[in-house]
């Protein structure tokens, strides 16, 4: 198996399923700010769980991360400050900039689960799917011949 979950890793995807129902019931909730601090302590601590602590730090404080790392920051502070509107939205980009390169690998590891693999592969879900995986790849070729 290419994917083999520790317990802890087994604890950290569940954590990071809580944070984002918590953060989802937030958002249903009217931005309730409770719930949005919430899911950002069990999605941020089961990320940390799932990758490492030693991961984690060197990807928040990695120079190439600073942008994601910044706005997600930024956005939990805003979150803390009674603007949960915008700290959501920043905390949203802050997430597609710092987890966007590990789509092909959440990819690979969506399609090996049961229901969620079948889904993925009908037509419309591959197409959309392998037209990112493509973009990815043809950015990559473009820099690499520059």
């Amino acid at each position: 198996m290419a994917y083999e979950l520790t317990e802890q890793k087994k604890i950290g995807l569940g954590l990071i399923g809580f944070g984002i129902f918590f953060t989802f019931l937030a958002v249903i909730l009217f931005f309730d700010r409770g719930l949005l601090a919430l899911g950002n302590i069990l999605w941020l601590t089961g990320v940390a769980l799932l990758l490492g602590w030693h991961s984690t730090w060197n990807l928040f404080t990695d120079r190439s991360n600073y942008k994601g790392s910044g706005c997600f920051l930024l956005g939990l502070f805003f979150i803390f400050v009674r603007w949960p509107v915008v700290g959501i939205i920043v905390e949203i980009y802050g997430c597609i900039a710092l987890f966007g390169g590990f789509w092909p690998t959440v990819k690979l590891f969506l399609d090996q689960i049961p229901v969620v693999g079948w889904i993925i592969q009908y037509p419309l879900m591959g197409a959309i799917t392998s037209h990112n995986d493509k973009d990815s790849k043809d950015s990559n070729t473009t820099n690499l011949s520059r």
